[in-house]
């Protein structure tokens, strides 16, 4: 063997990439913006039926008050992002929010559509 080159290593494949924090920020953060924006209001209205108030004092997420939780969200993942040991957790989420805005704008906007407004 010559000395100008070194012994060669067996190469190894990488390993296959998983999910990782960032890919299950996102999924998460999107189901779960999801969830609490279309099956929300749902549940609350029945609680609030349940106790008597009726449905029409139903007043979840109405008016300037849908983007409380919307804030909220973006608050907890704009820390995780800058926070180093939780970064691709909190970059995954902020992800999840621009996924949900995107999608959320185009069902709403096909909705509007369909109804000739």
């Amino acid at each position: 063997m010559s000395k100008d080159h070194p012994p060669r290593q067996e190469e190894e494949d990488p390993p296959e990439p998983g999910l990782g924090p960032m890919g299950f920020g996102i999924l998460l953060g999107t189901t779960a913006l999801y969830a609490f924006y279309l099956l929300g209001p749902g549940a609350f209205g029945r609680l609030q039926a349940e106790a008597g108030s009726g449905p029409s004092s139903m007043r979840f997420l109405t008016g300037p008050s849908a983007f409380i939780p919307i804030a909220g969200y973006l608050a907890i993942a704009i820390v995780l992002a800058v926070w180093p040991p939780t970064s691709r957790w909190g970059a995954g989420l902020l992800i999840g929010l621009g996924i949900f805005t995107l999608l959320g704008g185009g069902v709403c906007v096909g909705s509007l559509a369909l109804m000739g407004g």
